[in-house]
C-alpha cells in the first residue's frame, strides 16, 4: 500500500470519526437540552396607562422576580456588569479560554481563587440549574450548558435573563426587584454608587445586602469602582465622588398601589404576567395618601372609599377601595367602591334635572318645603326643620328632603330609574318591590361606582359614560345613548351646584358637588365634578355599623377638595350653557313657573274643570332637524304649531319663555344659535308638551 493511499485512508477515517464526534454531541445536545422555558416564572405585575409599576406579587415561590428589557436598564449598568463579569461577553461563544486559564494559573500560583473564569452565560446556566456542590463535574456541566445556551439564546437574551434571575438578597431576583427595594426606583436612571453596588452584590447576595451588612456591601461597591477605573469606564474623580455616597441599610417594600383593582385584574386575567390599567400612578398615590389621613382623622373603624373618572371617556384613573388595604381594623380588604349602601341625597340632582327638563320648573321657581303627606310617606329634612317657600335653586343647594319628594313625585320615580337604566346603571331594590318616592331620599342601592358613572352625565352634557379600570375581563360594551338629562337641565343643575359653598378651610377649586347621608349616619358621600373629572367620596364603617355626627358635608365634602387638590390634575372650567339657555330671573318667570305646584295649574284657572285634550306640539315634530339658514337673524322666524290645551299658552326655548301669553295656537321663535333645543308649551291647566329638535 502506497503513502498516499496510507494518508488517504486514515483522513478518511479521520473524517468519519469528527463526523460521528460532531452526530454525537448533536445528539446529546438535542437529548439533554439545557432548562430554558420560553416564558420565565416571573412576578406578576399591574402597571398603570403610562406603565409605570403600581402592584407587583411574589412569585409562587415568595420570590420578587420582576421581568426586564434591556431598554430598562440604564446603560452605565450594563457596560459595569460586562465589564466586571465578562468583558469578552460580546466575542466568545459561551465559554472564555482566556478567562478560565488565567482563573486556574491564579489557583495553582496562590493556592486559592483569585478571580472566577465563569462568563455570564456560565452563570446563567447555574441559575437555571443551581448546583448542590462545587465540583469539577458540576463545573464541566457549566461549561456544556452554556456552550448550549449560547446556541439558542442571542446575547441580548442571555443578558436579560441573567438580569432577571440573578439573586440580590433574601427573596429579591433580577435587577428590578433589587433597584425597586434598595433605591425605591426602576433601573432605568441610577447613579454611579448604585450601579456599581447592583454589579456587586449577585457574586454573594446575602453577605452583601445592604439591609443587613451596609458595611460589607459598601466595601463591594467600592471594588467594583475600582475596577471601573481600570477598565477605563469611569475617571479617578468620578468614582471618588460615588464612593462617598453612604450605602442606606434598608430595604423598601415594593409598590402596592391600587390593591383592590389589581386583585380584579389578576383574578379576570390569572394566567398574565402584565396587566395595565387606566390609572394613573400619581393620581392613585395621591388618593390612597388622602383616604389614609382622612379614616385616621374620622375614628376606628372608618373606612374611605373613592373613584376618580374622566366623564369624557369613562376611564377611571384613581381607585380607593378602602383607607388601608392592610388594616383589619377598617376591614381594609373589602373593596367600597363597588359595594351596594344608600346614596343618601346624592340622587337628588338628576330628580330636579327631570323636572328641568320638562319644563315643570326654573332654578327661581318657588317651591314649598312644608311638612307634606304622600299617601302615607312623610319626608322629613335632616335637621327636622322648614324653611317654607325658597326657590328650586336653594332647594337643591341646601339639599331639602321634601321639595325633592314634591318634584319626584310630578316627574315619577320609574322615569328616574328609566333614566339610570339609560345611564348604564341598574339600581337596587328589594325583590319585587317598584320604585317609589323614597328613592329620592336614599331608600335604593346604589355603589360608589355606579354614583360616579351616573354624574359623568352631568359633567358631559347629559350623557353618561361606563367606568372602566382596565381591570375587567373584557371591555365593556359603550352605552348606546346614556342620555341620563337633556343638555340644558344638565347645565341646569351644574349651575345650581356650583354655586354650593365649599366647606370651611377647603383648597379653592370650581367644581359642582353635591354631598349626601344616609339613614342612621351608616355612609357619608360627597361627588363632585368640573369640566372633565368627577370624584367620588365615601367614608362609613364597612359592616354599616351607624357613626354618630358622620355626614356627607361635615365627613366627606373635605376628603372631596383635599383629593381633588392632591390628585394633581389640572383644575378644568365647568361646561358652558348651550345655546339658548339661560337662568331666568324670577321677575321675568310665566305665570305657570312663578311656583311650583303639584298639579301645575295656574291659579286663575285651579277650580275649573278642565276638558280640553292636553296640549300637543305639532310643529315642527319631535326629532326635527331645523336649518339656521331658513330662520336666522333677518329671516322668516320659525313657526311654532300646537293642538289642543286651554288657552291662553307659555312657550319655552331651552326654559326662557319666548313672549307674553299667547292665545293662539301659533307662535314664532328666532333660533340663537346651532345646536340641540327644546321647545315646551304650558297651558292655562298647567299642562305642558315638549319636542327635542336640532337646529343646523
Amino acid at each position: 500500500m502506497t503513502r498516499l493511499r496510507r494518508i488517504a485512508i486514515v483522513g478518511t477515517a479521520g473524517a468519519a470519526l469528527a463526523a460521528l464526534a460532531v452526530v454525537g454531541l448533536l445528539a446529546l445536545d438535542r437529548a439533554y437540552p439545557p432548562p430554558l422555558p420560553e416564558k420565565m416564572i416571573v412576578s406578576a405585575e399591574v402597571v398603570d396607562r403610562d406603565g409605570q409599576l403600581l402592584r407587583a406579587y411574589a412569585t409562587a415561590s415568595g420570590h420578587w422576580r420582576l421581568a426586564v428589557q434591556l431598554d430598562q436598564v440604564d446603560p452605565q449598568l450594563l457596560k459595569m456588569l460586562v465589564a466586571y463579569e465578562d468583558k469578552r461577553f460580546w466575542e466568545h461563544e459561551g465559554v472564555d479560554l482566556l478567562a478560565l486559564g488565567r482563573a486556574a494559573w491564579q489557583f495553582a500560583a496562590n493556592g486559592r481563587i483569585v478571580s472566577g473564569g465563569s462568563t455570564l452565560s456560565m452563570q446563567l446556566a447555574r441559575l437555571i440549574e443551581p448546583r448542590e456542590e462545587r465540583s469539577i463535574g458540576s463545573k464541566l456541566k457549566q461549561l456544556a450548558r452554556a456552550l448550549q445556551i449560547e446556541q439558542r439564546l442571542s446575547k441580548r437574551e442571555i443578558l436579560e435573563r441573567y438580569m432577571t434571575l440573578a439573586p440580590y438578597g433574601g427573596n429579591l431576583e433580577g435587577v428590578r426587584a433589587a433597584s425597586l427595594a434598595y433605591f425605591g426606583k426602576e433601573p432605568k436612571r441610577l447613579t454611579v454608587s448604585e450601579a456599581a453596588l447592583l454589579v456587586a452584590l449577585p457574586q454573594l447576595p446575602e453577605r452583601r445586602r445592604p439591609d443587613r451588612n451596609a458595611k460589607v456591601a459598601q466595601a463591594a461597591r467600592d471594588r467594583v469602582l475600582a475596577r471601573m477605573v481600570s477598565a477605563g469606564l469611569l475617571g479617578e474623580s468620578e468614582a471618588a465622588r460615588a464612593a462617598l455616597d453612604d450605602v442606606d441599610a434598608m430595604r423598601l417594600a415594593l409598590p402596592a398601589l391600587a390593591p383592590h383593582a389589581s386583585d380584579a385584574a389578576l383574578r379576570n386575567a390569572p394566567g398574565a404576567d402584565r396587566h395595565q390599567l387606566t390609572l394613573r400612578k400619581s393620581v392613585q398615590a395621591g388618593l390612597e395618601a388622602v383616604a389614609r389621613e382622612a379614616a385616621t382623622r374620622l375614628g376606628p373603624k372608618i373606612s374611605v372609599g373613592m373613584v376618580l373618572a374622566d366623564a369624557m371617556t369613562g376611564e377611571i384613573l384613581g381607585e380607593v377601595g378602602s383607607a388601608n388595604y392592610f388594616d383589619a381594623s377598617r376591614s381594609g380588604w373589602i373593596d367600597m367602591t363597588r359595594t351596594v349602601r344608600s346614596p343618601g341625597s346624592t340622587l337628588k340632582p338628576f330628580i330636579y334635572g327631570l323636572a328641568f327638563e320638562q319644563g315643570l320648573v326654573a332654578q327661581e321657581t318657588l317651591i314649598e318645603d312644608r311638612p307634606a303627606d304622600f299617601a302615607g310617606y312623610r319626608p322629613k329634612n335632616f335637621d327636622m326643620s322648614y324653611q317654607g317657600d325658597v326657590s328650586v335653586r336653594q332647594a337643591l343647594q341646601l339639599s331639602l328632603n321634601v321639595p325633592a319628594i314634591r318634584l319626584l313625585d310630578a316627574v315619577g320615580p320609574q322615569r328616574l330609574t328609566a333614566r339610570f337604566r339609560q345611564a348604564g346603571v341598574t339600581p337596587s331594590l328589594p325583590a319585587g318591590e317598584k320604585p317609589g318616592l323614597a328613592i329620592g331620599l336614599g331608600g335604593v342601592g346604589v355603589s360608589l361606582r355606579d354614583l360616579v358613572q351616573l354624574y359623568t352625565g352631568l359633567a358631559n352634557g347629559g350623557r353618561a359614560k361606563i367606568l372602566r379600570d382596565g381591570s375587567e375581563a373584557s371591555t365593556p360594551s359603550p352605552l348606546a345613548n346614556g342620555a341620563i338629562l337633556e343638555e340644558q337641565a344638565a347645565w341646569q343643575i351644574s349651575d345650581i351646584l356650583s354655586g354650593v359653598k365649599a366647606p370651611e378651610g377647603a383648597a379653592k377649586r370650581t367644581i359642582a358637588y353635591k354631598t349626601g347621608t344616609s339613614y342612621g349616619y351608616r355612609d357619608a358621600w360627597s361627588i363632585g365634578y368640573d369640566g372633565r373629572y368627577v370624584l367620588g367620596v365615601w367614608a362609613g364603617r364597612p359592616d354599616a355599623g351607624a357613626v354618630p355626627g358622620l355626614s356627607g358635608y361635615v365627613s366627606a365634602a373635605p376628603i372631596l377638595f383635599e383629593a381633588f387638590s392632591r390628585s394633581g390634575l389640572p383644575a378644568m372650567p365647568l361646561p358652558r350653557p348651550p345655546a339658548g339657555t339661560l337662568r331666568t330671573v324670577r321677575a321675568d318667570l310665566p305665570v305657570t313657573l312663578e311656583r311650583f305646584s303639584p298639579a301645575g295649574q295656574l291659579p286663575t284657572v285651579a277650580s275649573t274643570a278642565v276638558t280640553e285634550p292636553a296640549p300637543q306640539i305639532v310643529f315642527p315634530p319631535d326629532g326635527a332637524r331645523v336649518e339656521l339658514g331658513a330662520a336666522s337673524e333677518g329671516a322668516a322666524p320659525l313657526v311654532l304649531k300646537l293642538q289642543g290645551g286651554r288657552a291662553p299658552f307659555r312657550w319655552l326655548a331651552n326654559g326662557k319663555p319666548l313672549s307674553t301669553l299667547e292665545r293662539r295656537r301659533e307662535a314664532t321663535w328666532q333660533p340663537d344659535g346651532a345646536g340641540y333645543s327644546t321647545l315646551t308649551v304650558i297651558d292655562a291647566a298647567g299642562r305642558a308638551a315638549s319636542v327635542k329638535i336640532f337646529v343646523e
